[in-house]
């Protein structure tokens, strides 16, 4: 495929998205620039996005990716009551992942692998080969590991969404999705700004800490 067929492709999958849709990706948007800022507004962003992500899939017949959506929208409001609790107890600070939440971390994609991979492979008969399912469920797996440590405020959330986000961008442009794809390449853009901006606010709160 040539660059004028790719451009033809983008144009018409920009004129065939639907308002609700649109709704859905730019809360998104602002769901990451406002994580990015340390904004307690990015829950009721991700919420709302989520939340139409939840119907837009599963009218679609998407039903895993739509399940995936339904566990974004708990940890958003899982994140947004961890914030509201700890901002009583006088702390908000952003913190560094420990070696137990690494563990708990990889637990999360290991699990969520195993469930994704039997519901994609199995359940649903979503592709033709275990390769493309395993890579559907990594995608997943990191999401869902990246969302928790973003809900527990810790540093390298951004490292683990952008390693799904890499591993995502291939599999949605061989899904036929290329405005989804541009998203994600926009989203792993921000999240490496995020990352810095983070690490910035952790040193300088250890600086005051100290």
């Amino acid at each position: 495929m040539q660059l004028q067929d790719w451009t033809n492709l983008f144009l018409q999958t920009i004129s065939e998205t639907k308002p609700l849709e649109w709704i859905a990706v730019l809360t998104a948007v602002a769901e990451v620039l406002l994580a990015k800022k340390n904004n307690v507004l990015l829950y009721p962003a991700g919420i709302i996005s989520t939340g139409i992500y939840i119907y837009i899939l599963a009218g679609s017949g998407l039903y895993a990716e739509s399940v995936l959506s339904a566990y974004y929208l708990i940890m958003s409001l899982y994140g947004w009551w961890h914030w509201v609790r700890k901002k009583k107890e006088l702390s908000l600070n952003i913190t560094k992942t420990k070696k137990d939440e690494w563990l708990i971390t990889l637990g999360i994609v290991m699990g969520a692998m195993a469930l994704l991979f039997g519901i994609l492979q199995f359940g649903l008969h979503r592709y033709p080969s275990n390769y493309l399912a395993i890579w559907d469920a990594f995608v997943s797996a990191t999401g869902w590991a990246g969302m928790w440590l973003l809900a527990r405020r810790k540093l390298e959330n951004w490292l683990v969404l952008n390693l799904s986000n890499i591993f995502a961008m291939p599999l949605l442009v061989y899904k036929k999705l290329p405005m989804t794809a541009c998203l994600t390449l926009f989203l792993f853009i921000v999240a490496i700004f995020g990352f810095i901006e983070w690490r910035k606010i952790y040193r300088s709160e250890q600086g005051n800490i100290a």
